[in-house]
């Protein structure tokens, strides 16, 4: 009988004949007896099998709830009152910060880590990104043309939001103006990095990889892992989606070479943080 048939048909004692040597059947020392039907694999109920767990147990929940929420709040940015965008934010940092922390043991890989490459990369994606404003068209844009060309009418105007300037629009309240700019620099110099790196740099990456991604190195390389990565990264970015393809390859370059998330964590913190003051001191608010 082969193992297919074994688990076709189950299991069954072969027959014993009545007279059977005294020995024989006397117990063996160390073993014991099972209760009957516990012997027979089939017998056992499919109840008894363990599912899967709960989903806030699993490697993913820790490394997608963050970027989730951070999405979820921040879509909801200035849709509710004038100047909701600016309490939003406030709001979004603070719950999202309260996740991180309370879910930061589960996340091993975030953890800063300076370095002349990682702060090299963040001065440069940041004088990338700030050189590219206005010289390349947005996504939104070229869909604009491409439709023109293909429908031969202009697409009608899309309102235009206003620059992120707590300063403006609380400027009978200045305390108030700059204590959300605060909040603004720091959430993207400090919380966005931590977010985005562990979303794309550590979960998403190695995920396209395979789906126990927890097997997958940071230095391990999968061309269709970082290619659609970097694109996903730049799509996000719809009026910067250049300099933010250029951002990711860099970011990820970093994980890969250094085989940790530190180096690009740092290198997103320097490059936002750069931004941050050249819009604050040239007034520049659309890089805000």
């Amino acid at each position: 009988m082969g193992a297919d048939d074994v688990a076709g048909e189950g299991w069954h004692a072969p027959f014993v004949p009545r007279f059977v040597p005294v020995a024989s059947r006397m117990p063996r020392l160390g073993t014991c007896s099972l209760p009957v039907g516990l012997d027979d694999p089939t017998a056992m109920s499919a109840e008894a099998t363990p599912g899967p767990g709960p989903i806030w147990k699993t490697p993913e929940f820790p490394r997608v709830l963050p970027f989730a929420v951070f999405l979820l709040i921040g879509s909801l940015a200035g849709k509710l009152f004038p100047g909701s965008e600016y309490w939003l934010y406030a709001l979004k940092t603070l719950v999202v910060a309260g996740v991180v922390w309370v879910l930061r043991d589960r996340l091993p890989e975030m953890r800063w880590k300076a370095s002349l490459p990682a702060i090299g990369v963040g001065v440069l994606v940041a004088v990338v990104w700030i050189g590219l404003d206005g010289r390349i068209p947005s996504l939104s844009a070229i869909y604009d043309r491409v439709s023109t060309l293909w429908t031969g009418r202009a697409p009608a105007p899309q309102p235009v939001d206003p620059p992120w300037n707590p300063l403006a629009f609380f400027k009978d309240a200045p305390a108030l103006g700059w204590g959300f700019l605060a909040i603004r620099v720091v959430g993207r110099s400090v919380l966005v990095p931590m977010v985005e790196e562990v979303f794309y740099r550590s979960f998403l990456y190695r995920m396209i990889v395979r789906p126990d991604f927890l097997e997958v190195p940071m230095r391990a390389w999968h061309s269709k892992a970082f290619v659609g990565t970097c694109l996903l990264f730049s799509l996000s970015h719809p009026g910067q989606w250049l300099a933010a393809l250029l951002c990711a390859a860099l970011y990820q370059g970093l994980v890969l070479r250094h085989g940790r998330l530190g180096d690009a964590m740092v290198a997103h913190g320097v490059t936002n943080g750069i931004i941050s003051a050249y819009a604050v001191g040239t007034g520049q608010w659309q890089f805000t």
